[in-house]
This record gives structure tokens, C-alpha cells and sequence, in this order.
């Protein structure tokens, strides 16, 4: 990148983001789900004017519901394939800025119903670009996929954003999908970046406070040592790119408000990554997880699986140089302070499931002081 490039950034790098979300309307898809929950919140107290856009299938446990984040935003309930509600939305809406996060997220869904996932991750993202077309949007738009876009050869360095898109499972394979349809809209009915500027953001798996998803470690831990039960762990020797919640919403929130500034950053994407340090295999963040909520021996509250019915890769990573360069977005947290983080949630929740809004907020302002 050049030096010109970099030193726009640094211009703009001082720009708060209060400065750039207050009083301003935000549209968010999948605001119900574990990230939306938490963008939706970090905005709110940034001052936005959010509106929510997702379909009424919550978990249970729900974040959503047990911060009464309804209370915080407008809401509307519809399939994200819903073209006719999507587009009066916007059109009624009017919002400055679109993170469109509304997904079918779980891998092993994907195999369950993997028609469901790509009408969900495929077509609905074309919804919400042909909505945003129909009704006249103009504003910024991010759009977030996965780290799991990128054809997985099981390297051992991270994927840039100029590798090769693909997907041996429907849910990759959705979402290298994805990203060409957004390509194609941007290259075919958006090229004019004075009116609508469009991104697109790529990062994994999350960990934070809140996630009651089935099939993820975390929250499988969490479920099982509540109950005061054992965990059964498939695959411990799994590679991740272990992240809090709060580093890839903090890069979407930084590439909104770079790209309402920068033209040029129209139509690029983004990789969003925990630190090199962060990763780790899944039996290594068991037992460090385990060391917060008190375990003193871990080993007795988890056991192997060798039960393997799908595939899953060992190693995935991303390269997040460019949004470094670019956007002068750094990963701020390592992996024991982002477990910690974890465990105080759910041990606050166990404690009052009904009283976590000061500690969440508590934990947006102790990342943004980092």
C-alpha cells in the first residue's frame, strides 16, 4: 500500500466513533443473534438510532431478550428473502448505515439443512443488495460474511484478501457465495461510490457473553459446566483463531466509518482476526476457560469424542495486514482477557440472568479503553 494511502488514514484515524455513529440511523440485520446483539448495543451507547431487521427465531437463552435490547431499537420482524418488507424497511428506515449480519451461522446446520443455509446466507444477502436498490438507499453499507469464504487448503499461514473463495461444506460454500453476488452488484448497479459506498468484512468464530448457539465450544462448556456436567469435546486438537465479540464488531464499526470518509475503500473487503498469539487448539482454550470459572482440575470436567460426521478444518487464519494498513484497526485483546471476559459474563448470569446490561456495557467501554 502506498504511503499516501496510509497517511489518509492516519488523518482520519482520530475521528471517534461517537463522532460518526451519534444521532446517526442504523439498520442492522440479524440484530437478535449473538453479534447483532452486541452491535446493536455498542451503538446504542455510541448514540445511534438503531433499527433491527431479523426473522423471530431466537435461542433460548437469548441475549436479545434478556437485556430487553427490544426496548433499544426499532424493530421488524421478516425473512431476510423477504424482498417487498426488506426494501419498504429501508425505504422507511432511511438509514445512513446498513451492516447486513442476518445468517444461518453453524456449520453443522449447514449439512442438516443446507438448502436453508444458502437461501439464507446466498440469496438473502442479494435481498438485501436488490432492497437497497429498490429503495433508493444511499449510504454505507457493510456487509459481513466469514472467514470461511476462502478455500481452505489447510495452510499454515493466513488468508489475504485476494485468495481464492470457496467451500467444501454449504455453509463456506454460502458464503464464497456470498461474496460473489455482492461483487456483482457492486461491479453492476453500484459502480457509482458518490451515492453508496459497500464493503465487505470477513471474520470467524467469536467468543463473548451471550452466545447460546448450539455446536460451539464456548457455549457447549458453558451449558455443561452450569449444569455441573462434564464436556464431551470433538476434534480438541482443532486450530482456532480464537476472538472476543468485541474485535471484529470494533472493525466493522472502524470500516463504516472509513468508508463514509473514503471513497476508495468502495467495493474492497476486510479481513477482522485475533492476534497471531490467539490461536490455540480447542482443548487448550477448554482448559484455560475452565481455570476462570474455578475449575482447579479441568481435566475432570471434559472427555474426548472421537465421533466424526462431518468435516471440519484443523487450521483456518487470517491475514489481517491490510485492514492494519488501511483502516489502522488493530486486534487488542489477547486470549486470556478475552476468556476472562467470557466467564464474568456467564458467571454474572448465573448469578442474575436479568442484570447483565451494566456488565456488558462495562465490557464494550473496557475494550474501548484499550
Amino acid at each position: 500500500m502506498s504511503a499516501g494511502k496510509h497517511s489518509v488514514a492516519l488523518e482520519h484515524g482520530s475521528i471517534s466513533l461517537e463522532e460518526t455513529f451519534n444521532d446517526k440511523k442504523v439498520l442492522v440485520t440479524g440484530n437478535t443473534g449473538f453479534k447483532g446483539s452486541w452491535l446493536t448495543i455498542w451503538l446504542n451507547k455510541l448514540g445511534a438510532r438503531v433499527s433491527g431487521y431479523s426473522n423471530n427465531q431466537i435461542t433460548h437463552p437469548s441475549m436479545y431478550e434478556d437485556l430487553n435490547i427490544n426496548t433499544q431499537v426499532t424493530q421488524i420482524y421478516g425473512d431476510i428473502c423477504n424482498i417487498n418488507l426488506l426494501s419498504r424497511a429501508i425505504k422507511t428506515i432511511e438509514p445512513d448505515y446498513i451492516f447486513h449480519l442476518a445468517a444461518q451461522s453453524i456449520v453443522s446446520k449447514s449439512y442438516e439443512k443446507p438448502l436453508e443455509t444458502i437461501q439464507t446466507n446466498s440469496q438473502g444477502t442479494a435481498t438485501v443488495l436488490e432492497a437497497m436498490l429498490k429503495s433508493g438507499f444511499q449510504g454505507v453499507a457493510v456487509m459481513i460474511t466469514s472467514d470461511k469464504c476462502y478455500e481452505n487448503d489447510e495452510r499454515d499461514v493466513g488468508y489475504i484478501e485476494s485468495d481464492r473463495l470457496g467451500g467444501s461444506d454449504p455453509y463456506s460454500a454460502s458464503k464464497a457465495s456470498a461474496e460473489v453476488i455482492i461483487s456483482s452488484y457492486i461491479r453492476s448497479f453500484f459502480a457509482d461510490n458518490s451515492k453508496n459506498r459497500i464493503a465487505i468484512a470477513r471474520a470467524g468464530n467469536v467468543i463473548g457473553g451471550g452466545d447460546w448457539n448450539d455446536n460451539r465450544i464456548i457455549v457447549d462448556c458453558i451449558n455443561a459446566w452450569l449444569k455441573g456436567q462434564s464436556l464431551s469435546i470433538r476434534n480438541p486438537n482443532s486450530t482456532r483463531p480464537w476472538q472476543h465479540v468485541l474485535e471484529p464488531l470494533s472493525g466493522y464499526l472502524r470500516l463504516a466509518q472509513m468508508l463514509s470518509i473514503e471513497a476508495r475503500l468502495h467495493g474492497e473487503a476486510f479481513n477482522f482476526g485475533p492476534k497471531e498469539s490467539n490461536i490455540y487448539t480447542v482443548k487448550e482454550i477448554v482448559e484455560k476457560l475452565g481455570k476462570f470459572w474455578g475449575h482447579v482440575n479441568t481435566s475432570e470436567h471434559y472427555k474426548y469424542s472421537k465421533l466424526k460426521t462431518m468435516h471440519e478444518a484443523s487450521l483456518l487464519s487470517l491475514n489481517c495486514e491490510k485492514a492494519v494498513k488501511e483502516l489502522l484497526w488493530v486486534p487488542k485483546l489477547d486470549i486470556n482477557e478475552s476468556l476472562k471476559m467470557v466467564a464474568d459474563w456467564y458467571l454474572h448470569y448465573r448469578s442474575n440472568p436479568k442484570k447483565m446490561v451494566d456488565l456488558t456495557i462495562e465490557q464494550i467501554e473496557y475494550y474501548e479503553r484499550k
